[in-house]
């Protein structure tokens, strides 16, 4: 029998700067997923994004802060895909 693939919530983005583009998140082992203000969601990937900027989009999620500026500065069509 199959297993099914563990279902990763979706984590409400804490947005401390109070103006983030950034609604929430979802990170698994080799992307994040990012669901934006506008609902519009991309997932980034170690191969779409890079290792180290997917490892900095984590950190800055966690942190609350500063996810937006990232991937709107350094990242803007370095999705993988969008969902929606």
């Amino acid at each position: 029998m199959a297993k099914k693939p563990l279902k990763v919530p979706v984590e409400k983005y804490q947005n401390l700067s109070g103006k983030s583009t950034v609604a929430a998140y979802k990170i698994v082992k080799d992307s994040v997923t990012i669901v934006f203000t506008s609902h519009e969601k991309y997932i980034y990937s170690n191969q779409s994004a890079g290792r180290l900027n997917v490892k900095q989009m984590k950190d800055l999620a966690i942190a609350g802060k500063g996810l937006g500026t990232f991937i709107d500065t350094n990242l803007k069509e370095g999705y993988a895909r969008k969902i929606r």
